[in-house]
């Protein structure tokens, strides 16, 4: 029973705020598109080094000589979690929301790029890659930078609207503890995330490679 009404209280507070998801999600894609430009604006010099880089990557993937998957999984998650933590943080500062929107607009450029040079270097053979290297854990840590994104915003303005219109239709501490099981629910998506990218990531790049170079 109370799972259901988190899940009515989940849909609602989306229709209700949809256009904030929205606006973020814009943002990411065109963090996306941005990256994909790029590649294309890069000179043949810097995509030979960039490319020789990750064909000596690949190659230490296919032959094991990678880091354990408990130091990879360690990395990703404090890495993720330093940024979207800050992210976090950023939405209670009131003042950080450009920021915020910086930093999301970068992690799609990121995403955007890395696909792109795939592509754009080892046309099939690089989406194949990209598909096992950099969907798997992003398909939660997408979701997951919107979603920090989104609450984040939401947060500093009702914050500021409490703050200077003196219109306060929640309590701060009942605002504060919605923004912390939030975090709470990013936390936990991460941990996946990052369990998918040391442990199951590196497997499906071995076997991809494997297939590649038939």
């Amino acid at each position: 029973m109370r799972k259901q009404g988190y899940k009515i209280w989940i849909i609602q507070h989306i229709k209700d705020h949809s256009s904030t998801y929205l606006f973020v999600m814009v943002l990411f894609i065109m963090g996306v598109i941005f990256g994909a430009i790029i590649v294309n604006s890069m000179n043949i010099t810097q995509k030979e080094n960039l490319y020789d880089y990750l064909s000596l990557f690949f190659g230490q993937v296919s032959e094991g000589n990678i880091a354990r998957s408990a130091d990879m999984f360690q990395q990703s998650f404090l890495d993720n979690m330093k940024y979207l933590g800050l992210m976090w943080v950023l939405g209670i500062s009131i003042i950080g929301l450009p920021i915020i929107f910086i930093m999301l607009f970068l992690k799609g450029m990121v995403v955007g790029f890395t696909v792109g040079f795939l592509v754009n270097q080892m046309g099939w053979s690089g989406f194949l890659l990209s598909f096992t290297s950099v969907l798997p854990q992003n398909l939660l840590l997408i979701p997951a930078f919107i979603l920090t994104s989104a609450t984040a915003t939401l947060f500093s303005l009702k914050l500021s609207r409490n703050l200077f219109m003196k219109s306060m239709q929640y309590s701060p501490m009942i605002l504060f503890s919605r923004y912390i099981l939030v975090f709470v629910c990013i936390v936990c998506i991460t941990g996946i995330a990052a369990v998918l990218e040391g442990y199951a990531s590196p497997i499906f790049i071995k076997n991809v490679i494997k297939i590649i170079s038939l």
